[in-house]
């Protein structure tokens, strides 16, 4: 039985269901998500770090980052002169695993209908 057969459940009030958007467009950006998964790799690291990795400007990383800090997914703290970043929740890896494994099954499926099987 699905989820949802099991009892009915209330809809999202407009206020979470724009909340909720506004999070998902929030990583729907890749840029943001190049950079949390530069975090994501376990060393926390400064702005100077990540435009060496990604390649990107100055100011697009702080922009990005401040949206990323401003919604709690990472966190910034101040060495000497310095902000170091680090990934603030660990569900945006939970999410991006999550993402990955259907786009997995659904990439299988396709291959299976391709093949015939």
């Amino acid at each position: 039985m699905r989820r949802n057969q099991l009892q009915p459940q209330s809809l999202p009030s407009p206020q979470l269901l724009d909340e909720l958007s506004g999070f998902f467009r929030l990583l729907s950006e890749p840029a943001r998500l190049q950079l949390l998964c530069q975090l994501k790799q376990g060393a926390d690291m400064d702005v100077a770090s990540l435009i060496e990795a990604t390649g990107f400007s100055q100011s697009h990383i702080s922009r990005q980052l401040g949206q990323l800090q401003r919604a709690g997914l990472v966190s910034c703290e101040r060495d000497g002169t310095r902000l170091i970043y680090a990934v603030a929740d660990p569900l945006v890896d939970d999410l991006c695993n999550m993402v990955q494994r259907r786009l997995k099954q659904r990439l299988e499926q396709q291959l299976k209908q391709l093949q015939g099987v």
